[in-house]
């Protein structure tokens, strides 16, 4: 499980599906005013895609990815 890793839902892009709330086991949603809403960040699984991949709306972004996408090859000789 991963406190750095976790769903955020973009609630403007949202539909209310609740396929992320269906795909999910780890109890990292909740339903809220007839959405999903995450409140279970610590639940995900650190590099899981599973919800994200299904929202058709593509209104799941995950915390932690930016940082994982960023990869220096220079050996910290960034300019």
């Amino acid at each position: 499980m991963s406190k750095l890793w976790y769903p955020m839902i973009n609630q403007d892009k949202c539909t209310g599906c609740m396929t992320c709330y269906n795909k999910c086991k780890k109890d990292v949603f909740t339903i809220k005013n007839k959405k999903p809403e995450v409140i279970n960040r610590e639940g995900c699984v650190e590099g899981c895609h599973g919800c994200g991949n299904l929202c058709p709306e593509h209104a799941i972004v995950y915390s932690g990815e930016f940082k994982r996408l960023i990869k220096c090859s220079c050996n910290d000789n960034c300019n």
